[in-house]
């Protein structure tokens, strides 16, 4: 990937997002978006900054409620060029809904608008192996299954709708 100054703002986008998340400052993490950003990941499909910065603001509001204490995450392999960038990060914590520990595994790739915002964040992880550390046995037995996956989507979108409707 290049180094031109788009491609260092990008980079720079992009460990600004981790460092805000590491400290699970999610008005940072939402300030890295553009508006009309798109956000797509396992559990969740997300257009705009208010839904994508929502699910990060419920995601770290979840965390400091019931994780804290164990919370951890790491990037690294951070890449980026003129319009499109790249990372790995893994993340230490407790999911609140089970209160089961998960080590989740994350490579992300990210297309930019040309101020250096996120226009487009993609990060993918292994399901099955998310499934069996979040839920327990039923992830285990069911990760795998396309109606477990679309169930978490279901819940996650639920939830999300739920806490943005409690949101000024």
């Amino acid at each position: 990937m290049t180094t031109s100054a788009a491609a260092a703002t990008n980079a720079q986008t992009i460990e600004r997002f981790y460092e805000a998340f590491s400290r699970l400052d999610a008005p940072a993490m939402a300030a890295c978006y553009a508006s009309d950003a798109a956000f797509d990941d396992e559990a969740f499909s997300l257009r705009g900054r208010r839904q994508v910065g929502g699910m990060w603001r419920m995601l770290c509001d979840a965390t400091r409620a019931k994780g804290a204490d164990v919370w951890r995450l790491r990037w690294r392999d951070v890449q980026a060029d003129d319009t499109s960038g790249q990372a790995h990060w893994d993340a230490h914590y407790r999911f609140s809904a089970t209160g089961r520990l998960v080590d989740n595994s994350i490579d992300a790739r990210f297309g930019f608008t040309p101020d250096g915002l996120i226009a487009t964040h993609r990060d993918s992880f292994d399901f099955w192996t998310w499934s069996r550390q979040a839920l327990g046995a039923p992830g285990l037995l069911l990760g795998w299954t396309p109606m477990l996956r679309n169930k978490v989507r279901a819940t996650a979108a639920a939830n999300l709708a739920t806490y943005l409707a409690r949101q000024p």
